[in-house]
């Protein structure tokens, strides 16, 4: 417990230091700066966690503007700092190589973040080799004022490809075979009731299914990811 009160002189005049955490200020040998300061140290190892933040913030607010920022320096030199923005440490030429690791949606969810990673992710420095994979060009030479051009040209080609589908044929393209039963005198083949029979216990797949659990002969690509999609079909 913390004892801030000088311990009761039963003994009259005579000071009791002995085993003793308080030191009086009218003695002058144990009064000295040295050994107040070691008497402080003692006590603020046999506090607890919660004693210790009281007091801690109880000198802050006694400390002067200047002290509380010695404090600070202090601080700042012996904590290791977090969740620092690496775009506003490093050189920009870093941040663009970094953030040209990532694929298109990621990038537009980088703009989401702040301001400066907004500027960062929409420079044509990125947008532009991602377009230029595709062959997608632009017919215009954007001025240094221009920013943005190459992602809004990469937004517009997505949609174009979700927009240009096949399109239904007219009713009158139609044609409609006459499709007529063939007659045969061979009685029909009985189909198997499920359950009976030699494949009793077997699980038979529909015709559209294979027996292959991981098919590698379909070739799914998505624009949105950072894969070339030449190397992908020859390794499929």
């Amino acid at each position: 417990s913390m004892a801030f009160a000088p311990p009761k002189n039963s003994a009259g005049s005579r000071l009791q230091l002995k085993l003793s955490t308080w030191t009086p200020l009218n003695h002058q040998l144990m009064n000295s700066k040295a050994k107040r300061r070691a008497l402080l140290g003692k006590w603020f190892d046999k506090w607890t966690d919660g004693q210790r933040r009281r007091i801690l913030v109880d000198l802050l607010e006694r400390c002067s503007l200047s002290q509380q920022k010695f404090c600070a320096k202090q601080l700042q030199a012996r904590v290791p700092t977090e969740a620092v923005d690496f775009t506003t440490r490093l050189p920009r030429v870093l941040s663009l190589y970094i953030f040209s690791f990532l694929d298109p949606r990621s990038l537009s969810r980088c703009a989401q973040v702040s301001w400066h990673w907004k500027y960062l992710s929409e420079l044509d420095q990125l947008w532009m080799l991602k377009c230029l994979r595709f062959g997608w060009f632009i017919n215009f030479c954007p001025t240094p004022f221009e920013q943005g051009v190459w992602k809004k040209h990469y937004i517009e080609m997505v949609r174009e490809l979700r927009i240009t589908r096949p399109k239904t044929p007219a009713k009158e393209e139609f044609i409609v075979i006459d499709v007529q039963p063939v007659k045969s005198d061979v009685p029909e083949r009985k189909l198997p009731v499920a359950g009976q029979g030699p494949t009793r216990g077997k699980k038979q797949l529909p015709p559209w299914r294979s027996s292959d659990k991981n098919p590698t002969d379909t070739i799914r690509y998505n624009y949105l990811d950072n894969w070339d999609p030449i190397e992908q079909a020859r390794q499929a």
